[in-house]
């Protein structure tokens, strides 16, 4: 089953339409966990991540956003991994160190993590205005937006694992 992902729409607006975007791709991606086994949460396909481990990995990259961006840690602190090791990574390195982290926690351990990081999150946006999300990023060298980073670690990225854990749910199901 083959999905395809929607049409971009193009940057948020307003504080209330990033929100409303949040929500719902959040609403569309823990129903698609909803339900399941601890089993079918924990099974990896052969050499892949489990629907436990990309809903982990969401939450991850929701926890930096926090810490990183909201909280101004340096980066290497926010996703807890030693400067020297840090620096010399990109994101597939980062999510390979995320991976090893979470693999062997229990499903139900990771949901409760994901709930507390993303009511959190929202928290901290709910806090925030629309001119803060939008304003150039302190020290960025180029100059981009915390919205764009806002984005990527939300909404967008929800819905890139939602497709993958909707594909595994089906399989999950079928096995």
């Amino acid at each position: 089953m083959e999905q395809t992902r929607p049409e971009p729409e193009g940057p948020p607006t307003s504080k209330a339409d990033l929100i409303d975007r949040i929500a719902r791709e959040w609403e569309k991606l823990t129903k698609a966990a909803s339900g399941l086994s601890e089993e079918t949460l924990a099974r990896a396909p052969k050499g892949g991540w489990s629907i436990k481990d990309h809903l982990a990995h969401v939450s991850a990259w929701e926890d930096f956003l926090s810490a990183h961006y909201l909280q101004h840690q340096p980066a290497h602190e926010a996703m807890g991994i030693p400067e020297a090791r840090y620096s010399g990574l990109d994101f597939d390195g980062i999510n390979a160190i995320l991976h090893q982290r979470f693999k062997d926690q229990r499903a139900s351990l990771v949901l409760a993590k994901v709930r507390a990081t993303h009511q959190q999150l929202m928290e901290a946006l709910g806090r925030m205005s629309f001119p803060e999300m939008t304003a150039p990023l302190p020290g960025d060298k180029q100059n981009r937006p915390l919205l764009g980073w806002i984005t990527g670690n939300t909404y967008e990225h929800y819905l890139e694992h939602r497709l993958t854990i909707e594909q595994l749910a089906v399989a999950g199901k079928g096995s």
